[in-house]
């Protein structure tokens, strides 16, 4: 039986084969519906790019690529020195590719890349994978660990955000707050729990088993910047009773909050306490209460996993929870 070509894609899917290069390499370029028929059809005809047979013979080197919003958090960064301090001094080739969001729907990219057989393994950071593609990458067999997201088919390495959110709604209560305000950007698909929506769960849930009302707690959504903090601030300032006490989402909202507090002369933390969460060098340089995460050491643990999928050394799914700590600061 002779390999199957391009062509016979093109021609399952009904399109040119330059439409299904294009959806092979500029995904984002090509319409979603004609993409994913583009995509099934060669799931369904068992396509191989000729790239795989390039990263098979490359094998003994390994290119991993690293998939995250890179630019949307800093906390992404610094896994990324995790990974490549793991692969510092070996033959391994890090692809970078970046997402605009952890609340944004999934890229186009990250779709396609089980096909192009470019890659010997997948780090996916903070972002989710739906059935879909979960069923593509196994089908493809392309190794692949999450960190800072989950599924029960993948090897994953996160923290409890949950916790996280409870850490913080225990503390605040201890310092005698009553009124809350939790800040974070605005979910683009609920076709998954985001990081920040579980961080805020947790919150809600301890508040609310101390009996506090929901109505004792104001959710702000606003851009993902310190912009957004500015931003945050106005809302919170204009509710009545105004909150005493600010959980945000990641520390950039959080500095965001405090220099808009500095700036129109609201006293933190005597007027406003403020946490934020990662403990990012932002927090530590604005002297910032927030919730210490080992980001680096994830980045190190997955890139670790991952090398031993690639390798055959491993094939059992592990899922690594790493702790967390409240670092308390200035602003509460």
């Amino acid at each position: 039986m002779s390999a199957v070509t391009i062509y016979d894609v093109a021609t399952r899917a009904g399109v040119s084969i330059s439409t299904v290069s294009q959806t092979l390499n500029r995904p984002e370029r090509v319409n979603a519906a004609t993409r994913e028929r583009v995509l099934d059809a060669i799931e369904e005809l068992g396509f191989v790019p000729k790239a795989s047979a390039v990263s098979h013979a490359r094998r003994g080197v390994g290119r991993i690529g690293v998939f995250a919003p890179f630019t949307s958090y800093d906390s992404y960064r610094r896994r990324l020195m995790g990974v490549l301090s793991e692969s510092d001094g070996t033959a391994r080739d890090i692809v970078v590719y970046d997402h605009v969001s952890a609340a944004a729907t999934m890229s186009p990219l990250l779709r396609t890349l089980p096909v192009t057989g470019r890659l010997d393994g997948l780090l996916i950071m903070g972002l989710p994978l739906d059935d879909a593609l979960a069923r593509h990458l196994i089908t493809r067999r392309l190794p692949t660990v999450l960190v800072d997201s989950r599924r029960p088919e993948f090897s994953a390495v996160d923290v409890d955000d949950e916790e996280g959110g409870a850490i913080v709604a225990r503390y605040l209560l201890e310092r005698g707050h009553t009124s809350f305000a939790f800040v974070q950007e605005p979910q683009q698909s609920f076709a998954f729990v985001s990081q920040g929506q579980r961080r805020n769960t947790g919150f809600l849930r301890v508040l609310a088993e101390a009996g506090l009302d929901q109505d004792r707690v104001h959710t702000v959504l606003v851009r993902n910047d310190i912009a957004g903090g500015h931003e945050a601030l106005n809302q919170i300032l204009a509710r009545t009773p105004r909150p005493t006490a600010v959980f945000a989402h990641h520390d950039l909202l959080a500095a965001g909050l405090l220099l808009e507090c500095r700036r129109r002369g609201v006293q933190v933390p005597g007027e406003l306490a403020i946490v934020g969460f990662d403990d990012n060098s932002i927090a530590e340089a604005a002297g910032l209460t927030t919730v210490r995460q080992p980001l680096e050491e994830s980045g190190t643990i997955g890139a670790r996993l991952l090398t031993g999928l690639i390798a055959g050394t491993s094939t059992s799914v592990q899922r690594i929870t790493l702790g967390l700590e409240l670092v308390v600061r200035d602003t509460t």
